[in-house]
């Protein structure tokens, strides 16, 4: 029996309970995930349930690994494991077993990102189309819409009429499936998009898979769109149990397709079902969970419940208002320094804002304060340029596609140029052959480019031989790729010192797989991969982390910052403008979910001045108004222009920062060539220049030349000092 004694009443219940249908309403901080593995164990080691019967879907890999790493260290001795995977994962397991039913190989291509968008630049290079007047973004956006939608190509056309501008994009719609097809090639949305249709066709393949299943449980379900949503549905059919964990406060990334309705109607869907509510809040203190319950509330569209916490503190929720995005930045920057000062760890504290644009402030204070950080949610390891050029060359032993061939043929240099692509690209499709199978049955062009050519086709065919002799591991085939192509060597040669690392990470990656899955092959791990886009990394040093707030979710922080808490920024305006009452209920669920990461400490700023984004003078956002008063203290000045004065907005008894006084008169502050300064952290400096009301110093090593707000409360002339 498992041991339930530090679950509450609620938790219990969730995990205990016998209905077919449940619905878990799961607020911030609930411990969701542990009340959804222990009801996943509970069923295999009480109920007796066999593994293989119960499926759970999560929507990222590092979720479905946490889960897994949880209930083994629970089921230590099972031998076998529940399916935990993503929904498209799963739909990669189910479409390599039946897609043939609809006409494609099992061993179908998976196309990522980058794949796309290479598609997606040889149709404007076909139809003689311009990127700044049609957005590759855009054009995928679309593509994606009308997968998403069931349209067809064909109906494109109709929808497109006599409007020129999507007649363009439907061409281009059709090109990029006439190259899946011809490529036997699927995309993310396709994974999904062709499941669905295989179950409809094909009923006897959906009772099959649906018989696997007896317990089928979803996490995130907030987040799901329709056609995940109706996959699920017909997994599910009549008799399986149906568990969906989800928080209609937390819908977040409706952009992307996710419809808040889907976890509000299920209980329309599902008459019979059950539904619990997790209330009890373990993460973060009372001022910030009634902060952020305040605001929430003013949604209409949720399942109203009220969060609360046994975690008590007198310390309230911070609001600082700074006259400008610099100023606010250099607060933040102080503060953290701070915090730091006084033992917390810089990786204890996160930066949160609204929209990517807004880090530049910061990353420059962070830098003059020399506070070591990191953008969370940058380049991932498997999109950085190096990692996508060495699998691209595994793709060319598995697969041989035009996308990886075309990738790598000048990586290292070969002298293959344009011209010579043309000419390959245009016998290929002559033919109806790859590029690739082209150049093993004919090379059409002569001179050194064919001599290059040949010796190409000669090395992969010899690692094409390794990899079927089975004489090499995985890894180590891997390895003699690199070495062998002259890759390795080429990055060698550039001193490419990081991207050298990565690689050899890469063939880390690859050695583990081969381990832990002893019967896999390269294609198999090609597969992982695809899938495998948010693998988590670990830091090696201590770093405050810099952050969207959608990128944030699921996260959890000591200390948070969100900063730039005005109006038409927190909240979007353009999110705002685009759905109306729906946009602004988004929005607060946005902010919602960013104060809830805070576990102990939260700051909201704003900045004041003029907006170049908005075309206006930034205004308090009225997430901050909607926090009650109780829960919430005020810092700083509030900008308002009055008579070209600043002036506090909040009572006298609140506290103003020093430095804000001294930004009154900031505009009287000039300096002239060749005085003598002191700068509170640089040291002494000799002014170079002073114009526009920036000063550029030169200061001692290491520092050198840094350009700084001529009225900066951190630099004070020198004879002022003496």
């Amino acid at each position: 029996m498992i041991d339930l004694a530090k679950l509450n009443d609620n938790q219990k219940d969730a995990v205990l309970s016998d209905d077919q249908y449940i619905r878990i309403v799961a607020g911030a901080g609930s411990g969701k995930t542990r009340v959804l593995t222990m009801r996943i164990v509970h069923l295999i080691q009480d109920l007796g349930v066999f593994p293989s019967k119960v499926l759970a879907i999560t929507f990222t890999n590092k979720a479905a690994n946490e889960m897994k790493n949880r209930i083994q260290e629970m089921l230590k001795e099972e031998t076998s494991t529940p399916w935990i995977s993503t929904i498209h994962s799963l739909c990669v397991r189910i479409l390599r077993e039946d897609i043939m039913s609809l006409g494609f190989p099992r061993n179908f291509t998976i196309w990522d990102g980058d794949d796309q968008k290479t598609i997606i630049k040889d149709a404007y290079k076909e139809l003689n189309l311009d990127s700044v007047v049609y957005p590759y973004a855009a054009m995928l956006d679309y593509i994606s819409n009308n997968k998403g939608a069931n349209i067809s190509v064909e109906r494109a056309f109709e929808l497109a009429g006599s409007f020129s501008a999507d007649k363009t994009k439907a061409e281009v719609y059709a090109y990029y499936v006439r190259q899946q097809n011809a490529l036997y090639a699927l995309d993310f949305d396709d994974l999904i998009i062709q499941t669905v249709k295989m179950f409809k066709k094909h009923t006897e393949i959906l009772e099959k898979w649906s018989r696997r299943f007896a317990y089928i449980h979803v996490d995130e379900f907030q987040d799901i769109d329709a056609i995940q949503y109706e996959l699920i549905t017909l997994l599910a059919a009549k008799d399986n149990s149906l568990y969906v964990v989800g928080d209609p406060d937390q819908t977040i990334y409706t952009w992307r397709g996710a419809d808040v309705n889907i976890i509000m109607n299920f209980v329309k869907e599902y008459p019979s079902a059950k539904t619990i509510i997790l209330n009890e809040n373990y993460r973060s203190t009372d001022a910030i969970l009634n902060g952020a319950n305040s605001v929430i509330q003013n949604n209409h569209n949720r399942v109203k419940k009220e969060l609360f916490t046994q975690k008590k503190s007198n310390v309230k929720i911070t609001h600082y208002a700074s006259p400008t995005d610099l100023y606010q930045a250099a607060w933040i920057a102080r503060k953290v320094q701070e915090l730091h000062s006084r033992g917390m760890q810089y990786h204890d504290i996160a930066i949160l804002y609204r929209s990517n644009y807004l880090s530049r402030p910061l990353e420059k204070a962070f830098i003059e304060e020399r506070i070591p950080y990191i953008i969370y949610g940058g380049v991932r390891f498997y999109e950085r340029m190096e990692v996508k050029d060495a699998l691209c060359y595994l793709r060319m032993v598995t697969h041989g596609d035009d996308l990886a061939l075309r990738r790598i043929i000048n990586k290292p240099k070969r002298g293959i140029g344009n011209k010579t692509m043309d000419t390959l690209i245009a016998r290929a499709r002559e033919k109806n052959l790859s590029i690739y199978e082209l150049l093993k049955e004919e090379i059409p062009v002569s001179g050194k480019a064919q001599k290059t050519l040949a010796a190409f086709v000669e090395k992969v065919e010899s690692w094409r031989k390794l990899a079927q002799g089975g004489e090499m591991e995985v890894f180590a085939l891997f390895e003699h790729i690199m070495q062998d192509s002259g890759y390795q060597a080429m990055l060698e040669e550039e001193q490419e010192l990081d991207r050298i690392e990565n690689i050899k990470e890469l063939i880390d990656d690859v050695k583990e797989f081969s381990e832990t899955n002893p019967d896999s092959d390269l294609d198999e791990y090609l597969q992982m991969v695809s899938l495998y886009g948010d693998r988590e990394e670990t830091m090696s040093s201590d770093f405050i982390q810099l952050m969207t707030v959608h990128a944030a979710k699921g996260l959890e922080f000591d200390t948070v910052f969100v900063t730039d808490m005005n109006e038409g920024i927190f909240p979007n305006e353009r999110s705002m403008n685009e759905g109306l009452q729906k946009g602004i209920e988004e929005e607060r669920r946005l902010a919602y979910v960013a104060f809830t990461r805070a576990e102990n400490k939260l700051f909201l700023t704003e900045a004041g001045g003029f907006s170049y984004i908005l075309q206006r003078q930034r205004t308090t956002s009225r997430f901050i108004k909607e926090i009650d008063e109780a829960y919430i203290e005020h810092m700083g000045v509030s900008q308002e222009v009055e008579k070209g004065m600043y002036h506090s907005s909040f009572h006298e008894e609140v506290r103003t920062p020093s430095f804000s006084e001294r930004l009154r008169s900031a505009a009287n502050i000039s300096f002239n060539k060749g005085e003598a300064v002191v700068h509170d952290k640089f040291g002494e400096g000799v002014v170079l220049s002073c114009a526009d009301g920036f000063v550029e110093v030169a200061f001692s090593h290491p520092y050198g030349v840094k350009r700084i707000m001529a009225g900066h409360p951190t630099l004070h002339k020198k004879s002022e000092m003496n």
